[in-house]
């Protein structure tokens, strides 16, 4: 069994241990409405987990996506407060985030600027550059026809969990099937020999961080739309949230190796645990210290599954490998 095989059954088996002690302790925790608000409060976060895991997957990394989630919510809702209809909000929001991504991706692949600096202040720029357009006031009163896109929320709810659920059969199915997905994998596993084999590993780079940019703007479109208020400081912290998601599902932070499933995994998990902690009468303040533990062990992991693989054991799997040898 591949070592990404073994992470995304690790990360299985812990939550399945995880709904064990909940079942046992706290069976309150599995009543449909508190199932139904974790959903909706996770939806963003795997959406945009989409789009990191293709960055990471390059080798490059985006911790701008809490910032940018942040200004295309408030976008988002402005705009409904200037009577945009729904649809196209959404367009808006998509091609704003798809924008900003491409400009974060252009300085990496095009500038040679690295991708932590980059992102490290087009976060900075992005959160404070809201903060003095918004005074810090939030975005209120939005009208009935955004708040549920004008439906109930029992509506809303299998909604957007339909349009999660979409986007990760797509995303699964376009790595694994699609040649340029399999450029992704070889991308991020051996540039140089991808770029030897006809890839534009520019080009590939530019693309995943517009395609994180408009996933992080369908994610501020459902979010915003849960509610009839935005706050200015929205998605404080969503950075770490998505970046442990996608490295404790296995896609290694090295790039080359990773998958959706993982992915997915990685949001149940940690999605799962602030609730539980506070089910469990636990301080949900040792949330982001579980999280920033996870990135810790996750990194450690797959540095040590590197130096193996320079001793000569056996490689973890990678799909990157077939691409570049196939040449597509």
């Amino acid at each position: 069994m591949s070592s990404l095989r073994v992470r995304e059954w690790s990360v299985a088996g812990a939550i399945a241990l995880l709904c064990l002690i909940l079942a046992s302790l706290a069976p309150g925790y599995f009543r449909l409405e508190n199932l139904s608000a974790i959903l909706l409060a996770n939806v963003p976060a795997l959406i945009m987990a989409l789009g990191m895991t293709l960055v990471i997957l390059t080798a490059e990394i985006d911790i701008s996506v809490g910032s940018m989630f942040a200004v295309l919510s408030v976008a988002a809702g402005v705009l409904a407060k200037d009577g945009l209809p729904a649809p196209a909000v959404a367009l808006v929001a998509c091609l704003a985030g798809a924008a900003l991504g491409a400009l974060n991706g252009g300085l990496v692949a095009y500038w040679r600027v690295p991708s932590i600096v980059v992102t490290l202040a087009a976060m900075i720029a992005l959160r404070d550059g809201l903060r003095w357009a918004t005074q810090g006031a939030w975005v209120e009163n939005l009208p009935r026809s955004f708040q549920w896109f004008g439906l109930r929320q029992s509506q809303y709810t299998p909604i957007a969990a339909f349009v999660a659920g979409s986007l990760v059969i797509a995303a699964a199915w376009a790595l694994d099937r699609l040649t340029a997905g399999r450029a992704v994998y070889a991308t991020g596993s051996n540039p140089e020999a991808a770029r030897l084999a006809g890839l534009d590993t520019r080009r590939i780079v530019l693309a995943v961080f517009a395609l994180n940019g408009a996933l992080a703007g369908v994610a501020a479109l459902l979010n915003a739309a849960r509610f009839n208020q935005i706050p200015a400081n929205t998605g404080l912290g969503l950075e770490m949230k998505v970046i442990a998601a996608v490295v404790v599902g296995g896609t290694a932070i090295s790039g080359g190796t990773g998958s959706i499933l993982g992915t997915l995994l990685g949001v149940a998990l940690l999605g799962a645990i602030g609730p539980a902690l506070t089910f469990l009468g636990i301080n949900a303040y040792w949330e982001k210290a579980i999280q920033g533990g996870i990135i810790l062990a996750a990194i450690v992991t797959d540095t040590s599954r590197a130096r193996l693989h320079l001793l000569g054991k056996k490689p973890g799997r990678n799909h990157a490998s077939d691409a570049a040898t196939t040449g597509t």
